[in-house]
């Protein structure tokens, strides 16, 4: 049998220990953050589009990032509406031959808008994994 010696002193090597949880949890959120964004870089600008010059937003600049991901695909949208009198891909009946030009720059729109809400989601990560790593880290030094 061992002799405990009572102590008013708080412990707090759990608080330590979540601490340091919060900031691997937060460096590992930043790193997957960066990734992602780093693939859907290289990505896009494997593809070599470019935003055509006639658009009010980075015209004639390559497609590499969620700016010029959006711009192109307003300016498809704008050209997509001229080809067919400013109807949409419902809009046109089945048998109007712009229907496949139409449909062909809605899906390229879509493309290119999942690009940006992908560059949304990786800056989400990297914001909350930023937030949770300072967490973590004042955790830690509450335990000095």
């Amino acid at each position: 049998m061992g002799i405990r010696i009572a102590s008013n002193a708080p412990r707090t090597g759990g608080i330590r220990r979540v601490g340091g949880l919060g900031v691997a949890a937060g460096a590992t959120l930043v790193a997957v953050g960066a990734a992602v964004w780093a693939v859907i870089t290289r990505e896009l600008r494997a593809e070599k589009i470019t935003v055509a010059g006639d658009s009010d937003l980075l015209p004639g600049k390559p497609v590499a990032g969620p700016v010029s991901a959006y711009a192109q695909a307003e300016i498809i949208r704008k050209h997509a509406l001229a080809a067919s009198d400013g109807k949409t891909f419902a809009e046109l009946p089945q048998d109007d031959p712009v229907r496949s030009t139409v449909m062909s720059a809605s899906f390229l729109r879509a493309s290119l808008f999942t690009s940006v809400v992908s560059y949304g989601v990786a800056a989400f990560a990297i914001g909350v994994g930023v937030v949770t790593g300072a967490f973590g880290w004042a955790l830690r030094r509450t335990d000095r």
